[in-house]
């Protein structure tokens, strides 16, 4: 099989931990030609979607890892499968950037995950899609109403809505003297919307990536536990990760969530749950494979090259 990975620059991905090289790995391991392009190298002549792609090779180097072997132009039907693997922001440019692999996928092009499902799976609004797992949660643009929300649960999480890896996260409580300058700076005066969160006291233990593949979960999440005098869990705001089985509750938001998913075009998917809460829909580009291999033996990359042949 021909697969194509659209990711950041190359030698900007950290090969030892990053889920997109390890998928990459798992290609190559079972024989399948590998190939990487940037967004800005997709363009569209009449009615074809093409990219300017890097054929690769592959090692298990972490500071060599991959070989550019050739550079060509090739239609996106010309591969087996397309990966959308970008990281966020989810900003105009990558907006244009799905719009052409919908056109793709118009033309015969298998894209994972489904264009018009990135789109539609804000990785922090998707879980109003699902409230009977969401803790108290307001979206608004509205600074009297976020600070209504403060004073109703008086300890509350605020985020932007197109940040990642902890970035731009507060936690504010009723007395806290920078309430107001929070929220004006989040808000950007009342011109941006936020989340606001009531406070899940469980991430003490960990915010939880919970990947699911083609509808199934895997068997372990990772818990991305805060380190001392922090409330994110996030590995890039210096949390530390631990794999550990699927609680009851981590099960049933999974498998409740999971026949929706398969059914928009979300083949890899990773649940973000604190405590009983879902709390993000993680679609773009969902991470923690590496970690949960290295500590339980669990292949997630595995399960996402046999759903790739499956397809």
């Amino acid at each position: 099989m021909k697969i194509a990975f659209i990711v950041d620059p190359l030698a900007n991905l950290k090969a030892y931990k990053d889920s997109s090289v390890f998928m990459m790995r798992e290609a190559v391991k079972r024989g399948h030609e590998v190939f990487a392009f940037e967004t800005k190298h997709m363009e569209m002549r009449q009615t074809q979607v093409s990219a300017r792609v890097s054929s690769l090779s592959v090692s298990a180097d972490n500071h060599a890892w991959y070989s550019v072997k050739a550079e060509t132009t090739m239609a996106l039907t010309d591969f087996d499968a397309v990966l959308m693997r970008k990281d966020p922001p989810f900003d105009q440019e990558y907006l244009y950037s799905t719009l052409l692999l919908s056109m793709a996928e118009s033309q015969g092009a298998k894209i994972i995950n489904r264009a018009a499902s990135l789109r539609d799976y804000n990785e922090k609004l998707a879980i109003l899609k699902f409230p009977q797992f969401v803790s108290p949660t307001l979206v608004t643009q509205d600074m009297k109403g976020v600070q209504a929300f403060v004073d109703e649960h008086q300890d509350v999480i605020i985020k932007k809505l197109d940040g990642m890896g902890g970035t731009s996260i507060f936690r504010v409580k009723a007395n806290d003297v920078n309430r107001n300058a929070i929220i004006e700076v989040q808000t950007i005066e009342g011109k941006s919307s936020v989340m606001v969160q009531r406070y899940i006291p469980a991430i003490s233990q960990g915010d939880k990536r919970v990947l699911v593949i083609d509808g199934k979960p895997a068997p372990f999440s990772l818990a991305r536990i805060p380190k001392a005098g922090e409330t994110r869990g996030n590995l890039a705001a210096g949390g530390k990760g631990v794999a550990q089985p699927l609680t009851a509750r981590d099960r049933e938001i999974a498998e409740a969530l999971s026949s929706q998913l398969k059914g928009d075009g979300l083949t890899i998917v990773g649940l973000d749950i604190i405590g009983d809460y879902l709390t993000e829909v993680n679609v773009t580009s969902p991470t923690c494979m590496v970690e949960i291999f290295e500590q339980t033996g669990f292949n997630v990359a595995a399960k996402v090259l046999d759903a790739v042949e499956g397809k």
